[in-house]
C-alpha cells in the first residue's frame, strides 16, 4: 500500500479520526477528574465554600456521595476507551486489513496509556484542588445524567459482595476523623511540612479524649497540701511560701478534704484591717472542693473546668479515697507541653548523659518522656516510666537490674522501699552487656 493510498484512506476516515482524538481527550478528562476529586482536600474546599465560591460547594456536594460520583466517571471513561478502540480498529482495518486489529490494540494501549491515563492523572495530583475547581461544571453535568446508572451499577456490586461476605457501607468510614487527622499530621511531619512541635500539640488535643484524669494528676504521693488544724500562723506561711497558687486543706487525714485556698483570696483577707496572720481562719477562706472520679477523660474534665470556672479538682477513686489532684494547666500541658514561670520549680526528671544514655526519675510520665525524646514507649497499662517497668518485669525490680523491651535498655538505679526512683534508658543499638 502506496503512501498516496494511506492518505485517501485517511481523507475518507478522517470523521473517524477526528471522532477517535476527541474521544482520547475525554477519556483523558475523565481520568483526571476522577484522580482530583478523589485527591481533593475536603477542608480546603468547605473553607473557599465558606468564603462563597460556588464551585467548591458544588466539589463538597459531589465527594459527599463519593461511591456515586466514581462510579459515574468511570463508566464514561469506559464508554469512551471502548469507543475509541473500536474506532481504532475500524480504521485500520480498513488500511491494513486483517493485520490491522494488532496494529490498534498495540497503538491504542499505548496512546491510552500515556495520554489518557499517566499525563492527566500526573497534572491532577500535582494541583488536586485547583483541577477540580476547574472541571467540575462539567462534571455535575455527567454526574446528574449518569448519576442514576452510577447507583444502579453500585447496587450490583454490593450485592454481588455481598454473596462473599463483603459489605460496603458509603456512610461507614473506614478510618475515624481523629485517626484521619492524626495521619495527616503524621506524614506532614515526615514529609518536613509540620515541625514536631506543632504535630505533639496536635496529637495531645486528639489524645484528650483517650486519656484519663488519672493519667495527668498529681499522685497524692506528690501532693502538697496543708493541715487545716496547724497554727494558723504556719497555715499562712505554708501557703505563702508554696510555688502553687491554689493548695488543698486537709483535716484529721489527708482523705478528708474539707477545702482548697487560693493565695489571692488569704492575702486579700490577710490585707483587712485588725487581720492577723495568727488568729485568721483559713477555712472559712477556703472554697469548697471539688471532687471528681479518677476515671474522667480529659476532654470531658477540660469542658467541666471551662463550663465551671474553675482551674483546680480533688481527684477520687470508686471508694471516694484520694488520689491525687487534677489542675486546668495539666490538662493544657498534655497539649502545649510543658508550662513553666518563674514560680515553677525546676524538676531534673530528664537528664542526658554523656555516653548517650538518658537517666530518669521513676514518677515521670511515660508521655513526657515520648513527647521530649520522640519516642513511641506504650502508656496503655503504665502512666509512669516506673510503672513500665514493673509492668513489663512483672515484679519490683533490685537496684542494679536490667531489662530491654521496646527497643530500650532499662536498668533500675535506685529504689526506695518498693518504689523506683531513678532509672538508667538507652537505646538498644547502644545498650553494653550487663
Amino acid at each position: 500500500m502506496t503512501l498516496e493510498t494511506v492518505w485517501t484512506l485517511v481523507e475518507q476516515y478522517w470523521l473517524i479520526v477526528l471522532a477517535i482524538i476527541a474521544l482520547i481527550g475525554a477519556s483523558a478528562f475523565f481520568s483526571g477528574s476522577e484522580t482530583a476529586l478523589t485527591a481533593v482536600s475536603r477542608a480546603r474546599m468547605h473553607t473557599f465554600e465558606s468564603n462563597g465560591d460556588q464551585r467548591a460547594a458544588t466539589v463538597n456536594a459531589l465527594i459527599t456521595r463519593r461511591d456515586r460520583l466514581i462510579g459515574a466517571l468511570l463508566i464514561g471513561n469506559n464508554l469512551v476507551n471502548i469507543l475509541a478502540s473500536a474506532l481504532t480498529t475500524s480504521l485500520f482495518l480498513g488500511l491494513f486489513g486483517d493485520s490491522g486489529v494488532a496494529f490498534a490494540t498495540i497503538v491504542m494501549t499505548v496512546v491510552l496509556v500515556i495520554f489518557s491515563e499517566v499525563l492527566p492523572k500526573s497534572w491532577a495530583i500535582s494541583s488536586p484542588d485547583r483541577f477540580a475547581l476547574s472541571v467540575v461544571p462539567i462534571v455535575r453535568v455527567f454526574v446528574g445524567v449518569v448519576g442514576p446508572l452510577s447507583s444502579a451499577v453500585n447496587v450490583i456490586v454490593r450485592a454481588l459482595l455481598a454473596v462473599f461476605g463483603v459489605t460496603l457501607s458509603r456512610d461507614t468510614s473506614m478510618l475515624s476523623a481523629h485517626e484521619e487527622l492524626r495521619g495527616a499530621v503524621d506524614l506532614l511531619h515526615r514529609e518536613g511540612s509540620v515541625v514536631k512541635a506543632d504535630r505533639d500539640r496536635l496529637g495531645g488535643v486528639l489524645d484528650l479524649g483517650e486519656l484519663e484524669v488519672s493519667d495527668v494528676m498529681i499522685h497524692r504521693t506528690g501532693m502538697r497540701a496543708v493541715n487545716a488544724d496547724d497554727p494558723p500562723d504556719q497555715v499562712v506561711r505554708s501557703i505563702l511560701e508554696s510555688p502553687y497558687t491554689r493548695m488543698p486543706l486537709w483535716r484529721n487525714s489527708t482523705d478528708n478534704i474539707v477545702g482548697v485556698v487560693h493565695a489571692k483570696d488569704l492575702l486579700r483577707a490577710l490585707a483587712e484591717p485588725e487581720v492577723d496572720p495568727s488568729t485568721i481562719d483559713v477555712v472559712k477562706i477556703a472554697q469548697k472542693p471539688w471532687f471528681v472520679p479518677d476515671t474522667t477523660n480529659l476532654k470531658d474534665q477540660l469542658n467541666a473546668f471551662l463550663r465551671r470556672k474553675v482551674h483546680f479538682a480533688v481527684v477520687v477513686d470508686e471508694y471516694g479515697e484520694v488520689q491525687g489532684i487534677v489542675t486546668l494547666e495539666d490538662i493544657l500541658e498534655e497539649i502545649v507541653g510543658d508550662i513553666s514561670d518563674e514560680h515553677d520549680l525546676e524538676m531534673q526528671g530528664v537528664r542526658q548523659e554523656a555516653d548517650g544514655s538518658i537517666v530518669v526519675d521513676g514518677a515521670v510520665p511515660i508521655r513526657d518522656l515520648n513527647r521530649a525524646l520522640d519516642w513511641n514507649l506504650p502508656d496503655e497499662e503504665a502512666t509512669t516510666i516506673a510503672g513500665l517497668v514493673i509492668h513489663e518485669s512483672k515484679l519490683i525490680p533490685e537496684e542494679r537490674q536490667a531489662f530491654t523491651f521496646y527497643g530500650k535498655r532499662f536498668i533500675v538505679m535506685k529504689r526506695e522501699k518498693n518504689r523506683i526512683t531513678k532509672l538508667r534508658i538507652r537505646p538498644l543499638e547502644d545498650s553494653v552487656p550487663s
